[in-house]
């Protein structure tokens, strides 16, 4: 953009997205710790730790749920079962299915898991059996039968020599196979509830078992028989045995003997001494107030799964709300959290940049957490502090402090610290007495909040001063000003660029315009035949912009309230809607799931961008003007970039690279090289182009050899584009004369198969017959009368010549006309 010049923006291109990648069920982590995989649905999602992106998604075909899956120790093999009964085994890397059978289970496998050495692979059904798989030899070596209901855990010795299978189901036994005789020699019996993970000692004499009963058990393999019961008192859903590399003191590990972690319903890790039964480290979690959760539901705090990452000495957790933690050991704050990644983020209700240069989004999904993600790895940052679902957010200039309001009745103040990037709550207020809807912050400095509600009242609040630093006790707000605003639920509150209006937007179907000294109403913005979801101040000119459930984007004059444009484009509601390009376009968001940019000044919708499968909720652009990020029902987020610019750039170099290429075509032709100057008009696609060299061709006095000599040298897709030019031109009686020599040149020197080989040669032949069969009528119509003026010229001839009569010689043109002249006799 040169100067101050300003460009209106054309397009948007999806940047990036951030898109539910596990909802639930079995995770795994790759050998070489840099992938993790987790299903979601019909497909197993790969993520790479590193970056956060999903590098690569194995999809089932028939589009049936996968059951369970299991990943080889050489990280080469991945297999899948799924609800169609059907075992598939996968090159994961090239996402290609390399065979599939019928898993023999009756119903779906519910486990599965490989041996040491890549080769067997158990799987366990929901009919209480268990088989064991040679996927090298592909053929079935074992059907353990005598478990009880579902085997919903198998797991191989770790020393193969010894050839063992421990398995586990609901009569909460856990199982040893011997797998010389495919015999059950053992039946471990301690738990009262579902066992859920196993953890073998380095020695492989030494056996820990978690269990739902709230216990761990440790037992002696050689007697077969439990050494200790640990008391946990809380549902384990893993267990981790430290290994013996580190110094573990600062945990409070002594000595030498076996110490394994837990993760269960409580949330938190906790290391346990096996020899002792005591707990030596319990984590220390962030201060969260209780959670309202119905009874019956899990604690989305709650750990689901635990990993153990033992080269880079590290723990995975994965909790009820799918998200997966990746811990550092030990650390001077023990299980140091370095990455945290969200599988899966419900409704997205709202979303804003943050950061300095936007590096960061805060994002309100229907859960009291908030979301901060950073956009280059996706980890994300969860913030605790409300106790039920956040409704909206709102950020201050420069990104490093923003606002929540949630169903709570209540409002928080976040604060980020820009060097680490954590965000704490320096502030939180009260006062209204039913959920609060909108929250807006101050645009000139950092001085005060606004808040609208479905009391029907909106609150003027005044931040701290000092502002607490990050990591001390939020400061608790009072509202300066309360106002009784509407007459049903406030959806939007915004603030003036000056910091002196408010405008509110209700489900009233009214908006108003407020004077922020006192809170005194100015004006009513009546015209909307349903709610008012959203309101925006445009940036430059005094003007206000709504959007409603009547699906129509209005521009209102501050000054005298009159309606002075009406956007109307989407199918649903206007949920959202912002303001870009210096305040000159829009760009709204609707529940039709589509985002569209519009021109103020010719009321022109200039894109719709169909992105998101669901109402889209959040709409926010970025400090630059040069970004913006949607969040919709579909649980997804996308980052979208201006490319007005690069298209225009491209364009332009396109343009003149056309200009170039016209000159060099007219040279080519002075110079009578046809061969290239048929070649470049091919490659700008331009068939009037080529069809003129075809034409300069046949002009010359050897044409048809010129023609036929520059025909055959072109490539074979040079070849097929004149041919597909040919069909153009012989729709037309100008020029068919020359589809017609170039066709002879084609069908003459070339086989039909090698013909058929061009792209779509069947339709082109298709649609040449007809036009060919026309003029072919039209020519010995033509012929029909020119033979019979011919003949009335011979006869005339016979008679002699008479001076004074004239006779009519008639010429057939090349065109296909007659010409007639005059010839004395």
């Amino acid at each position: 953009m040169a100067g101050n010049t300003l460009l209106f923006k054309s397009n948007y291109a999806v940047s990036s997205k951030i898109e539910p990648f596990y909802k639930g069920g079995k995770v795994q982590i790759s050998h070489d710790e840099q992938y993790i995989f987790c299903t979601c649905g019909p497909k197993v999602n790969i993520l790479q730790i590193d970056t956060g992106k999903i590098i690569h998604s194995i999809e089932q075909d028939d589009q049936e749920d996968i059951t369970s899956f299991s990943l080889s120790p050489d990280d080469e093999v991945l297999v899948t079962a799924s609800r169609a009964l059907l075992l598939k085994q996968w090159d994961w890397k090239q996402e290609k299915c390399a065979r599939s059978w019928r898993a023999i289970h009756n119903v779906p496998v519910a486990s599965m898991t490989f041996d040491c050495t890549s080769t067997l692979l158990a799987t366990g059904g929901c009919d209480g059996t268990i088989k064991l798989w040679d996927v090298v030899k592909q053929y079935c070596t074992h059907n353990l039968k005598g478990s009880s209901g579902v085997v919903h855990l198998v797991e191989f010795h770790p020393d193969i020599s010894r050839l063992q299978l421990f398995s586990s189901s609901v009569d909460c036994g856990i199982r040893i196979w011997d797998l010389r005789t495919s015999k059950c020699i053992c039946v471990l019996e301690s738990h009262y509830s579902a066992v859920t993970a196993l953890a073998f000692s380095p020695d492989g004499q030494t056996l820990i078992s978690s269990g739902r009963d709230k216990i761990c058990s440790v037992w002696d393999l050689k007697k077969k028989a439990v050494k200790r019961t640990v008391p946990v008192y809380e549902a384990v859903e893993g267990v981790v045995l430290l290994p013996g590399t580190s110094d573990y003191s600062q945990m409070g590990v002594k000595g030498e003997g076996l110490h394994f972690v837990t993760a269960g319903s409580k949330g938190v890790l906790r290391v346990w001494d096996s020899s002792s039964a005591r707990c030596v480290f319990t984590q220390v979690l962030p201060d969260a107030p209780a959670l309202k959760i119905e009874e019956g539901d899990l604690d989305p705090r709650s750990l689901m799964h635990l990993l153990p990452m033992p080269r880079s000495n590290r723990l995975a957790t994965v909790t009820a709300e799918h998200n997966i933690l990746i811990y550092q050991m030990p650390n001077l704050a023990c299980f140091s959290l370095l990455i945290q990644f969200v599988g899966y983020n419900d409704d997205v209700l709202d979303v804003k940049f943050l950061g300095k240069d936007d590096t960061h989004i805060v994002v309100a999904t229907n859960s009291s957490q908030l979301k901060v993600f950073e956009l280059a790895t996706n980890s994300c940052q969860i913030l605790y502090g409300h106790t039920d679902t956040i409704l909206s957010i709102d950020v201050f200039r420069k990104g490093s402090m923003f606002a929540s309001c949630a169903k709570d009745n209540s409002l928080r103040l976040w604060k980020m610290d820009l060097k680490s990037g954590h965000v704490r709550c320096v502030a939180q207020g009260s006062g209204h007495s039913n959920a609060v809807g909108s929250v807006a912050c101050s645009r000139l400095k950092k001085a005060f909040l606004v808040s609208g509600s479905q009391d029907c009242t909106i609150k003027v609040w005044d931040l701290p001063d000092p502002l607490p630093d990050v990591g001390c006790e939020p400061v608790l707000m009072t509202a300066r000003l309360t106002e009784k605003a509407h007459d049903k639920d406030v959806n939007s509150v915004t603030i003036s660029p000056n910091d002196k209006l408010l405008a509110s937007g209700s489900q009233d179907r009214t908006a108003k315009l407020w004077s922020l000294a006192d809170m005194s109403l100015l004006g009513v913005f009546r015209g909307h035949s349903r709610g008012v979801w959203c309101v925006q101040f445009s940036p430059v000119d005094q003007v206000l912009a709504t959007a409603s459930a009547d699906g129509s984007i209005k521009i209102w004059s501050i000054q005298d309230f009159s309606c002075l444009k009406t956007f109307e484009g989407h199918d649903a509601s206007v949920l959202k809607i912002i303001f870009v390009s210096r305040g000159t376009q829009l760009v709204s968001s609707g529940s039709d799931g589509l985002v569209k940019l519009w021109t103020i000044k010719t009321n022109e919708c200039v894109k719709t961008f169909d992105a998101h499968q669901d109402k889209v909720w959040a709409l926010h652009g970025g400090s630059k003007d040069d970004l913006m990020v949607t969040g919709s029902a579909d649980s997804t987020i996308t980052l979208w970039k201006d490319v007005t610019e690069v298209e225009l750039a491209e364009e332009q170099a396109k343009q003149e690279d056309q200009v170039l290429k016209q000159q060099e075509l007219s040279n080519l032709l002075h110079e009578k090289k046809y061969l290239k100057a048929l070649g470049i008009a091919i490659s700008l696609d331009q068939p009037h182009t080529a069809l003129r060299v075809i034409r300069e061709i046949r002009q010359q006095e050897d044409g048809i050899q010129e023609l036929e000599k520059t025909l055959l040298k072109l490539r074979q897709d040079q070849k097929a584009s004149v041919l597909r030019y040919s069909v153009v031109w012989n729709t037309n009686s100008r020029s068919c004369l020359d589809a017609q020599a170039v066709l002879q040149v084609l069908l003459t020197h070339l086989s039909p198969e090698e013909i058929l080989q061009y792209q779509g040669t069947r339709t082109h032949l298709e649609g040449l017959i007809p036009y060919t069969e026309r003029h072919m009528q039209r020519i010995s119509r033509l012929l029909q009368a020119s033979m019979f003026l011919d003949y009335m010229w011979q006869k005339m001839r016979i008679t002699g010549k008479c001076p004074g009569i004239v006779f009519i010689k008639t010429v057939v043109s090349a065109k296909g006309s007659i010409s007639i002249t005059n010839v004395q006799g």
